[in-house]
Parts: structure tokens; C-alpha cells; sequence
């Protein structure tokens, strides 16, 4: 499944009041992020950081419903998870070719 695709089935599902366009989703995925750190952060601490497959299997289900309002977002902003994606790569190719991947800030 490409990203593009992704999306567009995903958006089929999002059912939230074009009153809180943008604002619905970026809420639902920080929740969403918490809920998986909350999960890796048990791992660590109930399993030594042992990672069983069952909760392998619910990280996955989780960053699944990460991935569905990072969608929500990109299109609530009026652009494809491929663009979001490909500037990402771009930015970060940026970094590395310039010896910026560690450190910190959005402009570096």
C-alpha cells in the first residue's frame, strides 16, 4: 500500500465536526503518542525492556492508530503523507550532508 493510498482510505473513516478540522486530529495524535510511549515506557519497566510479541503486536496497533491521524493532519492541511514524507527525507538528508543530525532545533 503506497501512502497516498493510505490516506484516502483513511479518510473514509474520519468522522469529526469540520469545526475542529485540524485541531480534532492533532489532539487525537498526541494522545495516540502517548499511548505508545506508555506501552514502551511498561516494557522497560514491567519487562527489563524485554519486548514480548503480544506486546509487540499492541505497539504496532497503536503506532497503526498514529499513523491514522498523522493523516487526518496531513490532510487537514491540504497535503499528501508522500509530500509530508519527502520533505522530511529532504531535511534530513540536508542535516546529515551538513554533520547536523544530532543537536538540537527545527533549524539546524
Amino acid at each position: 500500500m503506497t501512502l497516498e493510498a493510505y490516506q484516502k482510505e483513511a479518510q473514509k473513516t474520519a468522522l469529526y465536526p469540520e469545526a475542529y478540522r485540524l485541531l480534532y486530529p492533532t489532539l487525537g495524535l498526541v494522545g495516540e503518542a502517548g499511548e505508545l510511549a506508555n506501552k514502551v515506557k511498561k516494557v522497560l519497566r514491567d519487562q527489563g525492556g524485554n519486548l514480548t510479541e503480544e506486546v509487540r503486536e499492541a505497539l504496532v496497533a497503536e503506532l497503526g492508530d498514529v499513523l491514522w491521524y498523522v493523516a487526518q493532519v496531513a490532510t487537514d492541511l491540504g497535503v499528501s503523507l508522500e509530500e509530508v514524507a519527502q520533505k522530511n527525507l529532504a531535511k534530513l538528508r540536508s542535516r546529515q550532508a551538513r554533520g547536523q543530525l544530532g543537536g538540537s532545533g527545527d533549524n539546524r
